[in-house]
This record gives C-alpha cells, sequence and structure tokens, in this order.
C-alpha cells in the first residue's frame, strides 16, 4: 500500500489514529475503483478525486452535528451524485493481525476463477482466493488501497456450530500480511460478534462508493 490513505489504514493498523479533533482529511483515491469516507474517532478521511474544496464546501452545508457529517445521507448522496457511484451501507471496519500456521484441515481452495463466488469478489477486490468448508467458505483480496480483507459465509444449515468464529480465524492464518481487515454491517449483530470473537477490533465506520457499473 502506498496511497495516502494506505497510510491512515496501517497506523489504525497500528493503533494510532488521527488527533480527534473533529476534522476532516481529504486525499486522492487510491485507485480509480474505490472512493469513499472512513470514520474514526472525531476524524474523517474523505478519499475521493472530486475537488476538495468541494468536499469541504458540501460538508459544511450538511445539517446536523458537524462530527457526523461526512457519513450524513445528505453528504454520502450528494457525493455519489457528483461522482457517479453507488453504495451499499456503511460498515464497521475491523482489523486482526495475522497468525501462525496455514488453513489448516477441513479447508480447501477454490481455484476456478469462474466459480460464482469468486466472480464475485473479483468486483470489488483484486488477487482473490477462496477456500471452502463443509458449510461456509472464506476470501481472501486485496481491497481498498491494497489492503489485504476478508470475508466469510455460512450456509443456514451450518449455522450455530460457531464455523464462522473459525473461518474468520482462518483468514488470519491464511493472509499474506501482517494484518487482515474486514467489514461488517452494523446491524448483522451475529457478523460483528463473529469477528469479535475472532479478534477482529473495531477500527471505524467505511462508506465505500463504487462505480455504478460494479454491480449497481
Amino acid at each position: 500500500m502506498s496511497s495516502a490513505l494506505a497510510e491512515v489504514l496501517a497506523a489504525a493498523a497500528r493503533g494510532e489514529f488521527p488527533s480527534p479533533d473533529g476534522s476532516t482529511t481529504v486525499v486522492a483515491q487510491p485507485g480509480a475503483r474505490d472512493a469513499g469516507v472512513l470514520a474514526l474517532t472525531a476524524h474523517s478521511v474523505v478519499f475521493t478525486d472530486e475537488d476538495p474544496e468541494w468536499v469541504r464546501s458540501t460538508l459544511a452545508a450538511t445539517p446536523g452535528d458537524p462530527l457526523a457529517a461526512t457519513m450524513h445521507p445528505h453528504f454520502l448522496s450528494t457525493l455519489m451524485a457528483r461522482s457517479g457511484r453507488g453504495m451499499n451501507t456503511i460498515d464497521l471496519l475491523t482489523v486482526a493481525d495475522a497468525l501462525p500456521g496455514g488453513p489448516g484441515p477441513g479447508l480447501r481452495e477454490i481455484v476456478d476463477p469462474d466459480h460464482p463466488r469468486v466472480a464475485r469478489a473479483r468486483k470489488y477486490r483484486d488477487e482473490v482466493r477462496v477456500w471452502a468448508a463443509d458449510g461456509g467458505v472464506v476470501i481472501l483480496g486485496r481491497g481498498v488501497a491494497g489492503r489485504w480483507e476478508a470475508g466469510i459465509e455460512v450456509d443456514e444449515a451450518a449455522r450455530g456450530r460457531r464455523l464462522g468464529e473459525w473461518l474468520a480465524l482462518a483468514a488470519r492464518r491464511l493472509v499474506p500480511d501482517t494484518v487482515v481487515w474486514a467489514q461488517q454491517s452494523p446491524g448483522n449483530a451475529r457478523s460483528v460478534r463473529t469477528f469479535q470473537a475472532a479478534g477482529f477490533r473495531p477500527v471505524g465506520a467505511e462508506a465505500l462508493l463504487t462505480p455504478l457499473t460494479a454491480g449497481h
């Protein structure tokens, strides 16, 4: 990771955050695919190729609490309209340190690039790899600013056996880096609990804006 956003993320993974002074940092997009907002404690980072002065004036005109302006629907919808992008949700962004070891028994890698889970993940990540277990999958790939991100899926019939936690722990062993990131929808309390049980710690909130051709 070599962008300004990547530096913020790398520091956050170490537990080092910007000053909680209520300000907003505007940086360039790390690449053509990814734009959005990262909201930390009393400090936000907007990563976009739009004019920084426009970003700041739009935030100033956003109603409500200034500390929450970057995640306000007014600002996000205005930014989407200007940039021609869409979004799915505001996620909880979490990170965990890598663990030693390999995938362990019970995981097999899916190498078919046309497999539906692989194809879907490649819309949002690069260097995607997917491992399947009995009842679920774990997905790794390079996402925002080149960070390694994990996703898991658990079949409904396999729920209640802590398979999700096992898959999230597997991601920590499989990632080819010192840390691995994961996003969860805050309303999906089961997913939040699963990743935190696997050692993922909250960093902030993230609204990822993607090109409308990426499935929106």
